[in-house]
């Protein structure tokens, strides 16, 4: 560690990545007294240490629990009326519809309703907008085939709090709506729903880091907790599990990228538990499908099962997601789970294409050391602009906005970087006139954009993110938690780190640099990936590692040109499960020259 904790880490002013190194851990004395008082490794405790936990706080963070962490969901606003409507339409035996986003989001949310009022043996119709037809949120045409089904209530979930005309044409048609959401809101609420949002601009909850699926769970605590004290539950009504469904909303929260801070951390955490049971058929057929033969972890429902649920609203049909996972059938769940594995093959394809053309115009614009990125054309398909644009903006290291154009009009996607919030942004451009709609929050957005007004919003979010800055460079950055030798970088090591886990967004996984490390054998695997054996200065221990997505990249060409001279390499670490030895591996974010 370098006795200045602002220097750069190692020395690495600008790393092969244009990345300044720096020390996550700020202050050493907390480390060294939370690995005395809880007797913890010090690698654990350094990284505790450099997420500030407090010694207070070290139980909770290494054992988050919902009795422990949960907060009351009254506190909500709006909660209780959604409460008390949605316990009166249980007791008069109306139909509840339910409107999702097509995300994974959308998709847990509405399937944690779906699975709670099928407890309750009540049946609710479903409908998922089509995203190239209807696009995101409520619209009216889709509102009223829910009323068509009998329902007389609708709950719109992870989308609706800036759907003024439909909610409103919804109301006057006799349309009750509760929105369920968690996206940045403007003032202005739509008038005659009622809205449950951490995020209103009115809200003081502390709650804001909730994905939809972490508020949707709030309100069915909420309506279980009237449903019992109304004494509603008891022969011929069983109390429904609650925690049974956490599965849903550990997929949700993590595939959502929030924070995993507060109850976020205890509902991934139990939920991480459920899932790896695999008791939703939905879950074990879309693990079977990928050849996923181990525990399921954070890991496999970020990168392996989030995609494949999210790749029917991206390239096929858009209510296959809440089929898979509210499904009971096995038979079912395995022809939907091949369904979307086929889609996920086609989303992959898609997405490089547009990424290739993508890149080509970000090139361009990343010369003119602009503040944003903003890239679009015609006939790129709208499903795979949020991946291409948060490609970018880890390639750019800048906000990045991809638009797809069809017949004079662009919907398009962002993603941001740290320190600069980029929903409030798109919120103030639809206010000053320039988008059809938009909003987000502080990491992503969306946005619906005339053509001929495109290089006004340019220019507009150019100057808002400018604003931000406030004439200051964002230097690019890269932050470690230590440095290790290969032979250090043990299975034991990567075991004791998992105890400082789940970890995502808020809580990153720990990142360690091997200094001086000397290349032994290096090669490309699969399509574009680099993998590589290190070994440390002393030319001691053997250590794993790859870098994805890089053949073509400065990071992979400076792994592959090593040619024996040493490098310091930073990265996380995982384990390594072949023919039956477990050893750990690390996948490289970044190279230095020493």
């Amino acid at each position: 560690m370098p006795e200045d904790p602002e220097a750069p880490y190692l020395g690495v002013e600008r790393s092969v990545t244009g990345k300044r190194w720096q020390a996550r851990l700020k202050d050493e004395r907390l480390a060294t007294a939370i690995a005395q008082r809880f007797e913890l490794h010090e690698v654990v405790a350094r990284v505790l240490a450099a997420r500030d936990v407090q010694l207070d706080d070290v139980h909770s963070f290494l054992n988050p629990t919902l009795k422990s962490m949960l907060p009351d969901p009254a506190h909500l606003l709006d909660m209780q009326p959604a409460v008390d409507r949605i316990t009166r339409a249980i007791n008069d035996g109306e139909t509840i519809g339910v409107l999702g986003d097509y995300d994974v989001d959308g998709a847990t949310s509405s399937s944690l309703l779906v699975r709670f009022f099928a407890s309750l043996g009540l049946s609710v119709p479903v409908y998922i907008p089509d995203r190239q037809k209807e696009g995101y949120g409520p619209n009216l045409p889709a509102l009223l085939k829910l009323k068509e089904q009998g329902a007389s209530i609708v709950i719109t979930v992870d989308c609706g709090t800036t759907a003024y005309e439909p909610l409103e044409a919804a109301a006057d048609a006799g349309l009750e709506v509760i929105v369920v959401d968690h996206h940045v809101a403007e003032p202005r609420l739509p008038a005659g729903a009622l809205v449950i949002n951490p995020n209103r601009a009115d809200e003081a909850s502390d709650c804001g880091q909730l994905a939809a699926v972490g508020v949707t769970f709030l309100l069915l605590v909420a309506v279980n907790r009237a449903l019992r004290e109304a004494f509603w539950y008891g022969e011929g009504h069983p109390e429904p599990n609650l925690l049974s469904l956490l599965d849903l909303v550990a997929l949700g929260t993590i595939c959502d990228v929030v924070p995993l801070t507060g109850v976020n951390r205890a509902f991934v955490s139990q939920g991480l538990k459920v899932l790896a049971n695999r008791g939703n058929p939905g879950v074990a057929a879309l693990a079977e499908v990928a050849n996923v033969d181990k525990r399921l972890d954070a890991y496999h429902a970020g990168f392996v099962l989030g995609p494949r649920v999210n790749a029917g609203g991206r390239v096929g049909d858009s209510g296959l997601g809440v089929r898979l996972l509210t499904t009971q059938d096995t038979n079912e769940a395995k022809a939907v789970a091949q369904m979307l594995d086929g889609y996920n093959t086609e989303r992959r394809e898609i997405e490089q294409a547009v990424l290739d053309a993508a890149i080509t115009q970000a090139e361009d614009q990343a010369r003119q050391d602009k503040p944003l990125i903003l890239v679009a054309a015609n006939g790129w398909h709208p499903g795979v602009i949020g991946i291409v644009a948060g490609r970018l903006r880890e390639r750019f290291d800048k906000p990045s906005c991809v638009v797809a154009l069809s017949e004079g009009i662009g919907k398009g996607s962002g993603r941001s970087i740290k320190g600069v919030a980029l929903g409030p942004a798109i919120i103030a451009a639809h206010q000053a006139g320039i988008l059809v709609n938009g909003g987000g929050h502080n990491m992503a957005g969306g946005f619906t954009v005339e053509q001929d007004k495109l290089q006004e919003l340019d220019t507009y979010l150019s100057e808002h993110i400018s604003r931000q800055i406030d004439g200051t460079e964002l230097t690019p950055t890269l932050s470690l938690d230590g440095a290790l030798s290969p032979s250090g970088a043990s299975p034991e090591i990567v075991e004791m780190l998992e105890e400082a886990g789940p970890f995502g967004s808020g809580n990153p996984r720990p990142r360690f640099a091997i200094p001086q490390a000397h290349i032994v054998d290096s090669g490309i695997v699969g399509k574009d990936h680099v993998r590589c054996v290190l070994t440390g200065a002393d030319g001691t221990g053997r250590l794993k590692a790859i870098a994805f997505r890089s053949a073509d990249t400065a990071l992979g060409q400076a792994i592959l040109d090593a040619r024996g001279l040493p490098l310091h390499i930073a990265g996380n670490l995982r384990l390594d499960e072949w023919q039956g030895r477990v050893s750990g591996q690390l996948f490289i974010d970044d190279a230095a020259a020493t």
